[in-house]
């Protein structure tokens, strides 16, 4: 039986076919599920247009996670086109230009991106609460925040903070059978990643990866979080599984 027969997901971050979050789309059509899209403002038309490029059609949401109202209603809008949602993928960040000067940033920069970045986690499981049953799977995905990067800056630190928000989330959902997981993801050459000053910083990553790394590779991250949001994990929760070709596991 395919790997997600009969599940339903919701999958946020689908912007271009280099995204994680459209491989990981793609991959759990394959695997048998149905799935609803999210993306918001002029971003819509590009989702839209990007789906397309998935093996079925997929309903895409307007979600602006930083708004409220998109979040309280989230449920009742996913509700027109599913039934429930056994597994939703968060693959949304965002910090302001100014967030990436570490010394320099100011408050409002970095509230941004923290409430974006990290408390957005929260945001997402709770708005989607009403209609997860127990067996349900959140996933998340990260760069590791145990370190400080170069030019990562403020967005390392809201990186933290939603390693821990996840932390948070498994504790309070395991009662009611939902797990949470993140994938921390070597660097790709995303849409996200253009907006880090100097990514290339990045390009050697693939040096010091015991298994070697490609940053304009996503799908062995995508193919992670494909089995996190499947049955194959059902004990699993509060963890963050490591997919960057091993540097994490490298002293300097």
């Amino acid at each position: 039986m395919p790997l997600l027969e009969g599940k339903t997901l919701l999958i946020t971050g689908v912007l271009t076919d280099a995204s994680i979050a459209f491989h990981v789309a793609r991959i759990a059509q394959e695997e048998g599920a149905q799935i609803v899209l999210t993306s918001f403002g002029r971003a819509m038309k590009i989702t839209t247009t990007i789906a397309r490029r998935l093996p079925r059609p997929a309903p895409v949401l307007e979600l602006d996670v930083a708004d409220a109202d998109h979040v309280a209603t989230l449920a009742e809008r996913v509700g027109e086109h599913v039934d429930r949602l056994d597994g939703v993928l968060h693959s949304i960040g965002y910090a302001p230009p100014g967030a990436f000067d570490f010394l320099g940033a100011p408050w409002e920069d970095v509230a941004v991106a923290m409430h974006v970045s990290a408390y957005s986690l929260k945001a997402l499981t709770v708005g989607c609460l009403p209609v997860m049953p127990a067996g349900s799977a959140v996933v998340g995905l990260t760069l590791d925040a145990s370190v400080a990067w170069p030019v990562y800056d403020w967005m390392g630190v809201a990186k933290a903070a939603f390693e821990s928000t996840n932390r948070y989330l498994a504790r309070d959902l395991g009662a009611r059978g939902i797990r949470c997981n993140l994938v921390a993801a070597g660097p790709i050459r995303t849409a996200a990643a253009n907006a880090i000053p100097e990514f290339d910083q990045f390009a050697a990553w693939g040096e010091r990866a015991p298994l070697g790394w490609d940053v304009k590779d996503p799908v062995p991250a995508a193919k992670a979080c494909a089995a996190l949001l499947s049955d194959w994990f059902p004990a699993t929760t509060g963890e963050i599984v490591h997919v960057d070709g091993g540097v994490h596991a490298m002293g300097q």
